[in-house]
């Protein structure tokens, strides 16, 4: 059965839902488990919620600040918490522009007014950040010194870089998303080759949301149970036991598996062979 054209927005929410019904997905949500205040369904909501911004990116009515700023709107209408922000960082940007060249590009032109916005669209969720940060969320003064110094939303992603891996996508070209589809493809196993890229990419690097939560030992001692589980050593549901338990989730690499499994469905990778 031949289906008809999918937008970019379409497969924007496609490759969220796949990502948080993946199982197991070692620590993170899943169709499998919740967390005590963020359950899957708040997930789905924001899959829901959020279509209006991805649509009007892809439209090209709306920069990526005011489309980050709306959809955390948009998907804060739940009682879960945040749920996609570091993914509409990276999502927003491949819908606007086709391709991760384009999508690059659009980054390298974005401004002050989206530095703006994207600060107050940080302000609005519940994402953890470093407090020795000198530009904090929590602080009016640091908008204050964006717009002073003239920082555009690609400075802020360069300048959190160095602690953020989803914010180091827009410096190194979405490397580690572009790695996750491409090992989707490789595996050719439809949505449950999901799993098995997390678990691997779980394996390859430390995951800086764990790092910014318990400190980069805990996050670099997740990595290594990670590669053991790759190895044989260790089942891939005794991890994700472990992890649960320890409150430990990998949420920096949840977002880049999404936005890996859009690259491949928008490469034609079919999720349901």
């Amino acid at each position: 059965m031949k289906c008809p054209p999918t937008s970019r927005a379409e497969l924007a929410q496609l490759a969220m839902m796949l990502e948080v019904t993946a199982f197991p997905k070692p620590g993170n949500v899943d169709r499998c488990h919740d967390y005590p205040d963020t359950r899957l369904e708040h997930f789905l909501a924001s899959v829901i919620a959020c279509r209006p911004a991805f649509d009007a990116m892809e439209r090209g009515d709306t920069g990526i600040g005011a489309a980050i700023y709306d959809a955390v709107v948009r998907t804060n209408c739940h009682s879960g918490g945040n749920t996609h922000f570091g993914a509409f960082i990276l999502l927003l940007p491949l819908v606007a522009g086709g391709d991760i060249n384009c999508a690059l590009r659009l980054i390298a032109e974005t401004t002050v007014d989206d530095a703006v916005l994207f600060y107050k669209a940080f302000a609005e969720t519940e994402v953890r950040v470093i407090r020795s940060d000198d530009l904090d969320v929590h602080d009016p003064e640091s908008i204050e010194r964006i717009r002073k110094e003239g920082m555009t939303l690609y400075d802020l992603m360069a300048y959190s870089a160095p602690r953020d891996m989803v914010c180091r996508e827009w410096e190194n070209g979405f490397s580690l998303s572009r790695r996750f589809a491409d090992r989707l493809h490789e595996m050719d196993t439809g949505a449950k080759g999901i799993s098995a890229a997390f678990i691997e990419l779980m394996a390859e690097v430390p995951d800086t949301f764990i790092a910014k939560k318990f400190g980069d030992a805990v996050a670099e001692e997740t990595r290594e149970r990670a590669a053991a589980v790759c190895r044989g050593e260790l089942s891939i549901t005794a991890f994700d036991e472990e992890c649960i338990l320890a409150g430990i989730n990998p949420g920096s690499l949840a977002d880049i598996a999404i936005a890996g499994i859009y690259l491949a469905l928008t490469e034609g990778w079919r999720w349901d062979s």
